[in-house]
């Protein structure tokens, strides 16, 4: 298993973090810094900003796990030694963390580093385009303060490097300035097909989600019903996406996550994806335009079995044994619907990558088997079987290794197994505007399209169209006829979930694994060091 470092940030950090309420800088002003600077531009701090974004939204412990494992689709159980780890992975799906919860403080340093980074872009006499590019990514981290912790901690521009205390905003004022600066930065960003820089289309994205949280940031326990022109406003910016030509949904499914998704792969390995809105470029080499590759392999490894992969000298460390989902979400699944997998890849005749491992993608079940269709065998000698059944803590020596689904959601590059692999991370995705699309409409917008949205949706992946469609059904959450089903179906293991969830209240039922809840688990708290250093943060209710 691969637990990573936790990375140390000094406390001077979260008190040079960077934003205001209601910063809607002109994108034309120029701002010179006069001190500081240590000849650094604007181009090469933007460059080091977009390499922000790899550690905190790849590694298996940082936003994927805040977001999946709190939720019903991700579980980490322990494995007799293995997974243990003072049980930080256990108590996030069973709702049980605390304050002192590693994983949340790395989080939190990781998004003030690059709001912080982002700032000092603006301060360093940026062009119009670069400005824009730092707004939005200024924007994505304020984000997902919000979203996670309640409270953005921010400083302005001529502040950016003040060793002050940091004012903080509430989620009133966040979702202002969000929208604000997303609004006003949208005709200043590139229109053109540009998934690995900021564009027109991901600002879009990104104030669609502000506004379809907003009522649930505002109020996590008992949100207010959805504004009406809140909602118009969502349907609106994702048809502007979708009239910009640009995207189409990936005619196989897994393409949006494979080896060649980006197309940096080599021949064989899968199609490009057609629905990457923004991703972060790994392209099989060192970097890429300057933006170095990440460990995406965190998504094989933590999920795979160590002989998952008999390779030379790759057997018994073919993956870590650990990342699950339960049965139910497997199960939710029409056996025609293509998005559970359990198939090979890239295509259903085993031409590709798959015949180099025998290893299917998507939800894996089953007995496994290697590229010549041999049982593998797990290290004690049982016969390797993911099955659906899973426990919080495995005990049964014939089992432990075995239980729970795994999902392959992003298939091994074999050419580049590790590190260097060229698997785009996938941050934001044409199919999640459809779905956004569609919820705008039944809470509120009234364009009536909803159904239509879903059944492109079902058409592409091989699922049955529906008769009919509701947001949520609180009495089941894999009701088949509703957007929260939906979405889990289409967009499992994107780090989505927590968010639906919160935002169609139902994030305090129970599911397999968790059974009581309480309400200060909506928000994670706020760590320790941070409270120390800057007064003006308060530590969450219930922490």
């Amino acid at each position: 298993m691969k637990l990573n470092k936790t990375i140390v940030i000094s406390s001077l950090l979260v008190t040079a973090v960077a934003g205001c309420t209601k910063l809607d800088e002109k994108l034309n002003d120029s701002f010179v810094l006069t001190a500081g600077s240590g000849g650094s531009t604007a181009a090469g701090i933007l460059t080091h900003t977009y390499n922000d974004l790899g550690p905190v939204f790849t590694n298996q412990d940082q936003v994927f796990s805040l977001e999946e494992n709190t939720t019903d689709e991700c579980l980490v159980p322990t494995r007799g030694g293995d997974w243990d780890d003072n049980g930080v992975w256990r108590v996030l799906h069973a709702h049980a963390w605390d304050a002192t919860h590693g994983q949340s403080s790395t989080v939190f340093n990781n998004l003030g580093a690059l709001e912080s980074d982002a700032t000092t872009v603006l301060a360093l006499n940026p062009t119009p385009a670069q400005t824009a590019q730092a707004i939005f990514l200024r924007s994505l981290a304020q984000f997902y303060f919000l979203d996670l912790y309640g409270q953005v901690p921010y400083r302005t521009v001529a502040n950016y490097n003040s060793i002050g205390v940091a004012p903080v905003m509430t989620p009133d004022q966040a979702i202002d300035t969000l929208v604000t600066n997303l609004t006003n930065v949208i005709p200043q960003l590139s229109s053109t097909y540009s998934p690995y820089i900021a564009s027109a289309d991901a600002a879009r994205f990104l104030l669609m989600k502000v506004l379809l949280n907003k009522q649930a940031f505002l109020n996590r326990s008992s949100p207010a019903a959805q504004d009406a022109n809140d909602m118009k406003t969502v349907h609106a910016l994702g048809a502007a996406i979708m009239a910009s030509g640009n995207y189409h949904l990936t005619t196989n499914y897994f393409d949006n996550f494979g080896p060649n998704n980006g197309g940096f792969g080599v021949a064989g390995t899968g199609n490009p994806s057609t629905e990457l809105i923004l991703a972060y470029p790994n392209n099989g080499t060192a970097s890429y335009n300057g933006v170095s590759n990440v460990d995406i392999d965190a998504r094989w490894m933590m999920t795979l079995h160590y002989n998952s992969w008999d390779k030379p000298g790759v057997v018994g460390s073919a993956g870590w044994n650990g990342f699950s989902t339960i049965a139910d979400v497997y199960n939710a699944f029409d056996p025609t619907d293509t998005r559970r997998g359990n198939v090979p890849y890239p295509a259903p005749n085993g031409a590709g990558v798959s015949p180099i491992s025998g290893l299917n993608v998507g939800m894996a079940e089953g007995q496994q088997k290697d590229e010549n269709g041999n049982n593998i065998m797990d290290r004690k000698g049982n016969l390797l079987v993911f099955a659906p059944t899973v426990a919080l803590v495995e005990t049964d020596v014939k089992t432990l290794e075995g239980d729970g689904i795994r999902v392959l959601k992003y298939y091994p590059d074999y050419n580049n197994y590790t590190g260097t692999a060229s698997n785009n991370l996938v941050l934001f995705r044409y199919a999640d505007v459809l779905l956004m699309m569609a919820e705008a409409d039944l809470s509120g917008a009234g364009t009536g399209d909803a159904l239509t949205l879903v059944n492109q949706l079902h058409t592409a992946r091989g699922a049955a169209p529906l008769a009919t469609i509701t947001l949520v059904n609180k009495s089941n959450l894999y009701d088949g006829t509703t957007i929260l089903e939906e979405r889990q179906k289409e967009l499992y293991w994107e780090s989505w979930r927590r968010q639906d969830l919160i935002r169609l209240q139902v994030f305090l039922l129970p599911w397999a694994l968790k059974t009581t809840d309480n309400p200060k688990y909506l928000l994670f708290p706020i760590p320790a060091a941070q409270l120390v250093a800057n007064p003006n943060l308060k530590q969450n209710p219930g922490y």
